[in-house]
């Protein structure tokens, strides 16, 4: 059971193609590529079951959310239009350009390039205030609201149309506020994003990432890339023992032929996406999985490394769930509600697992020049600690980060000293069929 968010942001406006700043002002609306993004939205959503839909009254999202409800052609649902889901205040900077921004307000500029959740702005009335400090409390009182109508173990699904800034508060608050969060995560125009929360014994709710940012069902498949190097990261297409819910760790299992067919879908994915370097984990999986996405090119070489290997489950390994139960049962569910404190019988600790896999992939990312992209493909465990790392989570949180089987994840490296990777759309599901992950869940 589990409460499903569907986060949307608004298509591309007036404001966006001019590059002008909008802060919470109401002076653009949906340009005509803004309003097809909000009709392929829709349509993406054609087959999604949706319980109800909120959406921030400013005109930009709310003609997002109209035409996103008629291509989606189920006429059931009213949009609810609520304030805590306007866009976050800038009005000193509101209608400038970037370019004018930078010209009058250069320290400002600067700081919130740098660190948006520090700056102050003043109003007009002389107010000091810090704009994302309140737009946090903002996603937090929604929040709260939504989940007292919308219960966690209700099984409804949820869409939430709203902007840019205010969709990432919404997901830093789900995911605890971790430091410097607002600058780790993208959400572009009209892009899909889809968080699950589910009843907890530790706190309210847990929460999952099943998705971030995806813009497959728009013009292209990932988001435009930034300045510097990007990374594009995979896991391994389906295994019988995925299929079957056996714990695998570092027995050597190869794809079947659903993870052949994953592993393909994940190429033509990625054909006309330029790649310059390749990277796998040793173990078979994911290198077959390496092979069938350079198809597409040819040119690249294909580096394996032990530090991208699964975590060693030990005595695990080979074993259903029930089976470890019968002998572990104390152990597993301590996995389950506290995987970092959990020593896995003559096997790792996921400490163990993080150190190595974010020390392969600073390792990988220091050999990139700012144009290259690299492919990297691991496992499981190996994925959901390195994207913990670049979230700002911990290894408490893994469960946080869904990695279906043929997933694919897009970091962007900065440019700028001190400044954390973007992670720029997580889980990419959509090439193996509809917006949602149906991919096995495995035991981990």
């Amino acid at each position: 059971m589990s409460l499903r968010l569907l986060l949307v942001r608004h298509g591309l406006s007036t404001f966006n193609n001019e590059g002008r700043i909008q802060g919470r002002n109401d002076l653009s609306n949906l340009s005509e590529a803004g309003q097809e993004q909000a009709r392929r939205t829709g349509k993406a959503l054609a087959e999604v079951p949706i319980d109800a839909v909120y959406s921030s009254p400013l005109q930009r999202a709310a003609e997002t959310t109209t035409k996103l409800l008629e291509a989606r052609g189920k006429k059931e649902l009213t949009p609810c239009f609520d304030d805590a889901l306007i866009e976050v205040d800038l009005e000193p900077w509101s209608g400038l350009t970037r370019d004018e921004l930078k010209s009058r307000f250069p320290e400002a500029f600067h700081a919130w390039q740098k660190d948006p959740e520090d700056v102050f702005l003043e109003r007009q009335d002389g107010t000091r205030y810090q704009p994302i400090g309140e737009l946090i409390e903002q996603a937090q009182s929604f929040l709260q609201s939504l989940v007292q109508r919308h219960p966690v173990d209700g099984n409804e699904t949820v869409l939430v149309v709203a902007h840019t800034t205010i969709l990432r508060c919404i997901m830093l608050v789900l995911l605890g506020k971790p430091k410097q969060g607002l600058r780790r995560l993208r959400v572009d125009n009209a892009s899909l994003s889809v968080f699950n929360l589910m009843p907890s014994q530790k706190q309210a709710h847990e929460v999952q990432i099943e998705c971030l940012n995806s813009t497959a069902h728009l013009d292209q498949p990932l988001p435009n890339k930034g300045k510097g190097a990007r990374m594009i990261l995979v896991r391994h297409g389906e295994t019988d023992w995925n299929r079957q819910g056996r714990f695998q760790g570092q027995i050597d299992i190869p794809l079947n032929s659903n993870g052949q067919a994953q592993a393909e879908a994940a190429g033509s994915f990625l054909s006309d996406v330029a790649i310059q370097k390749a990277f796998s984990s040793s173990m078979t999986r994911p290198k077959q999985t390496a092979e069938a996405i350079l198809k597409a090119h040819q040119d690249v070489h294909l580096e394996v490394t032990d530090g991208l290997v699964e975590i060693g489950h030990g005595l695990w390994e080979g074993k259903l769930e029930e089976e470890i139960k019968d002998g572990w049962a104390t152990l597993l569910e301590a996995w389950k509600q506290a995987p970092e404190t959990v020593q896995m019988p003559e096997g790792e600790t996921i400490q163990d697992v993080w150190t190595r896999s974010v020390t392969c992939w600073d390792q990988i990312a220091s050999t990139l020049e700012p144009h290259e992209t690299a492919l990297v493909v691991a496992h499981d465990a190996v994925n959901k600690t390195i994207l913990c790392h670049l979230l700002g989570l911990t290894p408490a949180d893994i469960w946080s980060v869904k990695q279906g089987n043929g997933g694919v994840t897009v970091v962007d490296i900065p440019t700028e000293p001190g400044q954390p990777a973007v992670v720029t759309c997580l889980n990419l599901t959509s090439h193996l069929g509809g917006v949602l992950d149906r991919t096995a869940a495995g035991a981990l």
